[in-house]
């Protein structure tokens, strides 16, 4: 290739203008940013959140960046952590699943930080979001299969997104962007044990931390800190140690090519990472969640309500639930820890946990999570009787559809079955702004009046007229 990797993102990234932006992109924006909102004030009173707040207001600092909701000024680095962590510790933000998935939500923070560092204006602000969404989502697409399939976690791909998006706001050169991809390409590649297993409050951590490490990748790169170029395709870089590249053949290497498995062949599509750019957004095609849950369980929480509040079926009624869903979802939400969950992280990651609480309260809300739920004997009444099974044929379904076939068996022998391919919130079954309206206002009842949340909406819809400082210190409680 003519030019690397790095570079042709940095070039499209600093050349891309407000002006460039189709009308319903921008709404797309405002969209995504006012659902984001949302899940922050969901997130202001999580233990993980005010733990990190707890030590960022101790360590101090420069007055740089604004906290969602709290309204504590810390520097645009810390604060990029402590927001993206808002926007993430419910599990209730946006998601894109192709090869890999991702939250590109969770890069919000590093627009905003950065541009109150800069003085940004809201247009500018809009522009790096669409960056955001753009490239998260196109490296969902690049390695085939997703590098998530070999045990490493999405917030490997954020890593290589966050410092485009901070660096845009403070307004690097080309060379700069390309030297801050390197710093932050680096160093973040992210293990993926923080969503297996028994999880822990890093599961919704990782992903903010490349976040952060990208904002401080951006301000190194402005003061001439410089970085790897071919961070992507050169030796030892990203292609390379994950999945093999012969550098001087420009392809995957042929030591790597006998790697086959049960997901096929090892390769890379640099053409999704990098070609059409500006031809069309990667945002019209992102998802929103309907409930505070892992991705993969809401097509199977949908089919599961749908099959029980149709059928008025109480849980003491259900003598098995079979979910039927594709092999990564088994591997993921079914293994035994998944069957005694003892976190917020771990339940909310858990199937048969959710599958569980919506037979039991017919609904899912962040509440169905909360400690006193945890303990409810209902679900632990009611849990075992859930069964995962993996279909092959679903498997070659997905991602373009998320199938899921869900059969309530009572203990009367009657059987009630309901067959979704994609949940709502999908692109092709979109959040209406009058749900968005309704999750936000869930999200911030205990801290906003209606009259709050009424203006705050209207302000996110109108951003443009703003500047990045003035929108923030219109989001405290």
């Amino acid at each position: 290739m003519d030019k690397s990797i790095s570079r042709q993102i940095a070039e499209f990234a600093v050349n891309l203008k407000y002006e460039d932006l189709p009308e319903n992109v921008v709404n797309e924006v405002k969209r995504f940013l006012y659902d984001s909102v949302g899940c922050a004030y969901g997130g202001y009173h999580t233990k993980d959140v005010n733990i990190l707040r707890d030590i960022y207001n101790e360590m101090g600092g420069k007055p740089e960046a604004t906290l969602f909701g709290f309204g504590d000024k810390i520097p645009a680095v810390n604060a990029s952590l402590v927001n993206s962590l808002m926007i993430r510790s419910l599990d209730f933000n946006d998601i894109y699943w192709k090869e890999d998935p991702s939250h590109p939500s969770d890069l919000i923070p590093a627009a905003l930080a950065a541009g109150e560092l800069s003085g940004a204006s809201m247009k500018e602000v809009i522009t790096a979001i669409v960056l955001a969404y753009e490239f998260e989502q196109r490296l969902c697409e690049f390695a085939v299969p997703g590098v998530r399939e070999r045990k490493w976690h999405h917030a490997t791909l954020t890593q290589f997104v966050s410092p485009v998006v901070a660096g845009k706001l403070l307004g690097l050169t080309v060379d700069q962007m390309v030297n801050a991809i390197g710093i932050s390409g680096s160093h973040n590649h992210t293990i993926g044990c923080p969503t297996a297993g028994k999880l822990t409050m890093m599961k919704n951590t990782v992903d903010p931390m490349a976040v952060q490490s990208g904002v401080f990748a951006a301000l190194m790169a402005k003061k001439g800190y410089t970085g790897t170029e071919a961070v992507f395709e050169g030796k030892e870089g990203f292609m390379d140690c994950f999945f093999g590249w012969d550098v001087k053949e420009n392809k995957v290497s042929p030591v790597q090519m006998k790697g086959r498995d049960a997901l096929g062949e090892w390769k890379w599509n640099i053409g999704k990472l990098v070609d059409g750019l500006g031809e069309n957004y990667k945002i019209l095609e992102c998802g929103m969640k309907a409930f505070p849950t892992e991705a993969l369980t809401h097509t199977h929480i949908t089919a599961t309500l749908k099959a029980v509040t149709k059928n008025n079926i109480g849980y003491e009624q259900i003598d098995s639930v079979t979910v039927t869903t594709i092999a990564r979802a088994c591997d993921i939400l079914f293994d035994p820890h998944k069957y005694r969950p003892e976190s917020r992280e771990t339940a909310d990651h858990s199937l048969p946990y959710c599958i569980a609480a919506a037979l039991v309260d017919h609904k899912i809300t962040t509440q169905s999570f909360s400690d006193e739920k945890l303990k409810d004997p209902r679900i632990w009444e009611v849990i075992d009787r859930i069964k995962g099974e993996a279909s092959i044929e679903f498997e070659k379904m997905f991602p373009e559809k998320q199938p899921s076939k869900v059969v309530v068996r009572t203990k009367e022998g009657k059987e009630f079955s309901e067959y979704l391919e994609y949940p709502k919130g999908d692109p092709r079954e979109p959040m209406r702004v009058e749900d968005i309206e309704n999750k936000f206002n869930a999200l911030s009842s205990d801290l906003l009046s209606s009259e709050r949340q009424k203006n705050i909406k209207s302000m996110i819809f109108n951003c443009e007229q703003m500047n990045v400082r003035q929108f923030m210190d219109r989001l405290i409680v």
